[in-house]
């Protein structure tokens, strides 16, 4: 009886062993930050799908109001990932607060806009204008790069993120205001023009297709990203995430629900 005793407790302490790296794998949960509205719509759908893979991922998502705060809260560890920017975002986040924030996927590319309440082409701008910019390094010179590319001003050469200060050539003297990007959708009629991400262009009713009088070029850099602390790259949820993500059940999501508003970047 004694050895039974024994045997059963070295089974039972064997079986848990082999059975802890599953259980571990099924009861994988993490957090994502996304900022409201498209980048909360997908991740949704990844979800669902990451919820039904084989041990499974339990995905908790977290939904911000502007692009600062998601990269706060993942470096700080109130986060496991973030999927609302684009590379040279992340760039200029890590110099300019010291995170040791990575990418390991890329999600979608929505290409940024020039929207006017006011006029129907560039073309039509007065000498003075004024022009509404994100005041974030990356989407501040995304927006600067697209009106140079639309002839109505020149940047200074090899300038890796562009500001108002390497305009070298502005003929028509056009005023930049640089504001926060979640902010300047509602400004959009008091300017004459105004650089608008399509996540919160979409927020406020505005289809880029439709209604952007210069659309970016939506092959360029600015694909967005699945970020992650550094030291998780490796974890065995990084590697669930991205595949939910990069599943053919999101992809036509975002290729049926978007319309070619947010173009699959994988």
């Amino acid at each position: 009886m004694i050895k039974f005793r024994a045997l059963f407790r070295f089974s039972v302490v064997l079986g848990g062993l082999f059975l802890s790296p599953l259980l571990a794998c099924a009861a994988d949960k993490i957090k994502v930050g996304v900022t409201t509205g498209p980048h909360a719509q997908m991740l949704a759908v990844v979800q669902q799908v990451a919820a039904k893979e084989p041990n499974g991922l339990a995905i908790q998502i977290i939904e911000f109001s502007d692009f600062v705060q998601p990269n706060a809260a993942l470096a700080a560890g109130d986060l496991n990932a973030n999927s609302f920017q684009h590379l040279p975002y992340l760039i200029a986040q890590n110099k300019d607060r010291n995170y040791s924030l990575i990418s390991v996927a890329n999600t979608v590319t929505f290409p940024l806009g020039i929207y006017s309440a006011r006029l129907k082409s560039l073309s039509e701008l007065k000498p003075g204008a004024k022009i509404a910019l994100p005041n974030d390094p990356s989407n501040g010179s995304r927006a600067l790069l697209l009106l140079q590319k639309q002839g109505l001003i020149k940047l200074r050469a090899g300038v890796e993120l562009v500001t108002p200060l390497d305009i070298t050539d502005n003929p028509k003297k056009l005023k930049f205001i640089e504001l926060d990007a979640a902010q300047i959708p509602r400004v959009l009629k008091d300017v004459d023009a105004a650089a608008i991400n399509t996540d919160f262009a979409m927020q406020a009713k505005l289809t880029p297709t439709r209604d952007a009088i210069a659309i970016e070029d939506p092959k360029g850099p600015y694909a967005n990203i699945i970020a992650v602390r550094a030291s998780d790259q490796n974890k065995p949820w990084v590697a669930k995430l991205i595949s939910a993500y990069h599943s053919p059940e999101v992809k036509q999501y975002i290729e049926s629900h978007f319309k070619g508003e947010a173009l699959v970047a994988w």
